[in-house]
């Protein structure tokens, strides 16, 4: 018997009774034993969301994909299934402010976020980010401004399919993408945006807080979607602040919370325990 190959399965659909003796008893017969299993039913949606890890001796990733499509029809399941051994494809896009990218690198480098780097892309030049360490790291200097739009997200489209990037994050890139870039993106290109979302969307988030006397001020994690800052929350945290602070304290402040942020979303989505749930998602955590 050959050594035990681990899998990832997630899955939504329609909610109704069995449908967790349905997928288990499924893995059984394939001889496949479930070493992890989450659930949650939607009573708002109707929908039920399961994730699912499991060892598998007998077959490998492409038999155990035919056997889920012609399993999944029974339930009307929308479903994903990865071997864990295979890392995720990310490339990475920032602009001036690069505390998220060099935290990401970091944590990538010793270890804590298991996946491949297939770019950074930048619309500054590499002198911007001459104390990091891109070493092994594809670079790409994608000037942009009103005029040549068009002209650089098709040229940053194009890396993305080159290098085959599973996923997107946009780690303080302060440019917004286009409605048809990112619906070319959907469901795997992330933000991390320097404010509590739904407040204070858009330019200047602190200095808008300040203006309203906050006294907690946070970062959101979501997903890119056609509407400014709409899309389906991933991860959020906060810090509390008084009177006292300053616009360029809460900047202060609101680094580190979006370099925590971003990283505990990377290893969510990393281990494939974020699922999209209409305009919400459900997130399982260990």
């Amino acid at each position: 018997m050959s050594a035990a190959g681990q899998f990832v399965l997630t899955l939504s659909c329609p909610d109704r009774a069995g449908i967790v003796a349905a997928v288990s008893n499924h893995l059984a017969a394939n001889q496949c034993n479930i070493v992890e299993a989450q659930q949650f039913g939607d009573a708002e949606t109707g929908r039920f969301f399961m994730r699912l890890v499991f060892e598998s001796t007998q077959h490998g990733p492409e038999a155990l994909r035919t056997g889920l499509d012609g399993f999944a029809p029974s339930l009307k399941m929308q479903w994903t299934l990865r071997d864990r051994s295979q890392r995720r494809r990310v490339m990475l896009l920032v602009s001036k402010f690069d505390h998220c990218l060099a935290d990401t690198l970091y944590r990538w480098r010793i270890g804590e976020l298991p996946m491949d780097i297939v770019g950074v892309v930048a619309n500054h030049p590499i002198e911007t980010y001459r104390h990091l360490d891109f070493d092994g790291i594809p670079f790409h200097y994608l000037p942009v401004d009103r005029d040549s739009k068009v002209q650089q997200e098709a040229q940053l489209w194009s890396l993305i399919e080159q290098s085959g990037a599973e996923l997107v994050v946009l780690a303080r890139y302060m440019q917004v993408l286009s409605s048809e870039l990112a619906d070319r993106l959907a469901g795997r290109c992330i933000n991390i945006h320097h404010s509590f979302l739904p407040g204070f969307k858009g330019a200047r988030p602190y200095h808008q807080a300040h203006r309203r006397g906050v006294k907690l001020i946070g970062a959101t994690a979501h997903f890119v979607t056609t509407d400014l800052d709409e899309g389906p929350i991933i991860e959020q945290d906060i810090e509390r602040v008084t009177h006292a602070d300053t616009p360029d304290d809460l900047i202060r402040i609101g680094r580190d919370i979006e370099r925590r942020v971003l990283a505990r979303t990377l290893r969510l989505y990393l281990d494939d325990r974020v699922l999209l749930n209409g305009s919400k998602t459900v997130v399982f955590h260990s």
